[in-house]
C-alpha cells in the first residue's frame, strides 16, 4: 500500500486508489459528475490546499527566497491542530490502502504538493517515488 503525489488531470496509474484533490477550487468548466472520469479527483479536500491569502505567493514566486516564503507560510497553515491530524491520518492510511493526493500545477517542485509530500513523509507515510 502506498500514497502517491500526483498532478490532477494526469493519467491514473493502475491501482492508484482514491484520488484526493487538495486544491482551493474545482477544475473550471468541468461538471462535477466528470471530475473522477477525467482524472481530476474522486474527492475534493481543499483543507490541505494553501489558503487564498498565500496562493499568490506561490504563483508569483520566481526566486528561491520567494518560494521559501510561501513554503514557510504553507507549513504554518498545515501545522494547525486539524491539519496535523489530517496529515497523520493520511500517513497511517498509506500503510493500509492506495490513494493519491494532488494539485493542478505542472511543476511539483513549485507546488504545495511538494511540501505536502515532505509533511506526509515526516509523519511516516509510505510514499511512491
Amino acid at each position: 500500500m502506498v500514497a502517491r503525489i500526483v498532478k490532477l488531470g494526469s493519467e491514473r496509474i493502475a491501482g492508484e486508489g482514491l484520488r484526493i484533490g487538495t486544491v482551493r477550487r474545482p477544475p473550471r468548466g468541468v461538471p462535477k459528475t466528470e471530475f473522477s472520469s477525467h482524472n481530476w479527483y474522486d474527492v475534493w479536500f481543499p483543507n490541505l490546499s494553501p489558503s487564498a491569502e498565500i496562493v499568490p505567493l506561490a504563483l508569483h514566486a520566481t526566486t528561491e527566497a520567494e518560494w521559501n516564503a510561501f513554503a514557510k507560510k504553507y507549513r504554518a497553515e498545515m501545522a494547525t491542530h486539524d491539519n496535523t491530524h489530517t496529515i497523520e491520518l493520511l500517513a497511517a492510511l498509506s500503510h493500509h490502502t492506495n490513494f493519491s493526493v494532488g494539485c493542478y500545477c505542472e511543476d511539483e517542485s513549485r507546488c504545495h504538493r511538494s511540501i505536502l509530500r515532505a509533511l506526509l513523509k515526516d509523519k511516516g507515510a509510505k510514499i511512491a517515488s
